[in-house]
């Protein structure tokens, strides 16, 4: 992958960072933010910014501030909620935008993704429920934002199976990554492998964007 630009991001909690990868002649662009048990470098997210620019989507990947400070455990959600905010606040955008992350970020995207103006939300392994408990549920935070939003879940995932998504959910697309767990991992001598899933991960986003953002007459 090319290096990303990346610059501070001022935030009442500190410092946040922005990894910049820009189209050269972008048609959307898609805000993502980490979980809350690692960073801007989890597998997912950089197979999104290392693909999505050459079809023509620019890729902003937010370290939150807690993680730029050497932390090892996530602030509070609404902490995380301000830092997206800020990280959207500080960009100059001209397409589109899609506001989305991984895990703890997913929930954060669905939280805010309106308010910020954005056309779409991109949950990356939403956690439905903590592992091993269907209750409670955060599914009304996945209603929250009203948006077009794509799941993209491990069939594995111990935070949320696919089944547990309901089939009703307006304006929602799920996709699902075979034999994947929370952090998309795919065994060994699963039904597909590593790069294989990160493909479905890249290849379901893109359409997903075009079908749904950029061809859509009522975005934004």
């Amino acid at each position: 992958m090319k290096k990303a630009s990346v610059r501070m991001v001022d935030t009442p909690h500190g410092e946040g960072r922005l990894h910049t990868r820009r189209a050269t002649s972008p048609i959307a662009t898609l805000l993502l933010s980490h979980g809350a048990g690692g960073g801007v470098e989890a597998r997912d997210l950089w197979a999104l910014a290392d693909a999505l620019p050459a079809q023509g989507v620019s890729v902003v990947l937010f370290e939150q501030p807690w993680r730029v400070a050497g932390r090892k455990v996530a602030t509070a959600p609404a902490t995380l909620d301000v830092g997206l905010t800020r990280a959207a606040d500080a960009m100059r955008v001209r397409t589109p935008l899609v506001v989305g992350g991984r895990s703890a970020g997913a929930r954060s995207a669905a939280r805010t993704a309106k308010a910020l103006g954005a056309s779409g939300c991109l949950a990356l392994s939403f956690p439905l429920h903590q592992p091993g408990k269907t209750e409670p549920t955060r599914l009304p935070e996945l209603r929250t934002s009203g948006l077009p939003t794509l799941v993209v879940q491990g069939e594995r995932d111990p935070m949320g199976r696919p089944e547990e998504f309901p089939g009703d959910l307006d304006r929602l697309d799920l996709v699902v990554i075979p034999g994947a767990d929370h952090g998309l991992k795919v065994p060994a001598r699963g039904e597909v492998s590593q790069a294989e899933a990160m493909g479905i991960v890249v290849e379901s986003t893109l359409e997903w964007l075009v079908r749904e953002v950029v061809g859509n007459p009522r975005r934004g």
